[in-house]
């Protein structure tokens, strides 16, 4: 027969048992997956005319898209951008600024500068007045008359200059990484955002732009926390932006989406694809679920 188990020695063993579960337990919760995350899709509506806005939000909101990115400087009367809005109950989360190209903020030609500043702080009130958070920028243009040096000078200082409008309207300024032959590295794109030393100023960070030479996965954890909004398209060197969502050759986006849940990102993520009919929009909207898993 088993002599009977003292009080000493029971409560001893339990106390193993417990702190053997509760290292299973803490062991178990290290190894577990990193939540999905709920990415909110919307669309990159480019060019569209007076009177055509609320159509082609009705077109977005029922292939199933939750939100819209507008261009500004623009044609349209706020009315009827608002009316679109709230009839359709799509999410204007922002705003791309359309004249950075042909205004950079990079010119030595001030007359130049001003017509950039300007379109800026149009663009910071529209965001305002549509309700969004953010306005995109290109911040300069590196051409064989402006060095790199000299781009990444002036649009700094430019861009200074409107950075207290930005606060002011409540409106982040999302630098966006682009075909511009500037930041042209992950380290450097987060050390010319991080030296505004303000939260009014992040990144914009488009994921096909910079398959050409490095690795959107890559770029998202140099980043961080630093990505505000994030721009989605393809890219195969073959036929550039060409492909369909998810039939290109270059894009790892299984790593992408990894990258995106390990900093934390949930936010807008906007196809920059061209406009389709109604079948078109949905087939972009089920790739958007296919690639973002």
């Amino acid at each position: 027969m088993t002599a009977p188990t003292d009080r000493r020695t029971f409560l001893k063993a339990a106390g193993a048992t417990l702190a053997t579960t509760a290292f299973v337990s803490s062991s178990s919760l290290a190894q577990e997956p990193a939540p999905k995350m709920k990415w909110k899709k919307a669309f990159m509506l480019g060019s569209v005319g007076k009177g055509d806005v609320l159509p082609h939000f009705q077109l977005l909101k029922e292939a199933g898209f939750e939100g819209v990115e507008l261009l500004s400087p623009n044609d349209f009367v706020l009315d009827e951008v608002l009316k679109a809005r709230d009839e359709t109950g799509l999410v204007i989360h922002g705003i791309s600024g359309s004249v950075h190209w042909n205004s950079p903020l990079s010119s030595p030609d001030e007359a130049v500068v001003e017509k950039g500043l300007a379109a800026i702080r149009k663009s910071i009130l529209d965001c305002k007045a549509y309700g969004g958070t953010t306005v995109l920028l290109v911040p300069a243009v590196v051409t064989a008359k402006v060095s790199h040096r000299e781009a990444y000078a002036r649009s700094q200082a430019n861009i200074r200059k409107v950075i207290p409008d930005a606060e002011a309207a409540g409106i982040k300024i999302a630098i966006e990484e682009v075909w511009n032959k500037f930041l042209l590295s992950a380290p450097e794109f987060a050390k010319y955002v991080d030296e505004f030393g303000t939260p009014t100023v992040g990144a914009y960070f488009d994921v096909g732009n910079v398959v050409e030479f490095g690795y959107p996965q890559e770029w998202i954890r140099e980043l961080g926390k630093r990505i505000l909004k994030i721009h989605v398209k393809e890219y195969a060197k073959s036929k550039r932006f060409s492909y369909p969502l998810g039939d290109g050759k270059e894009m790892n986006w299984t790593a992408i989406r990894d990258a995106l849940t390990e900093i934390g990102y949930d936010g807008w993520i906007t196809a920059e694809v061209g406009l389709a009919d109604l079948a078109g929009m949905k087939d972009i909207v089920q790739r958007m679920d296919k690639i973002l898993g």
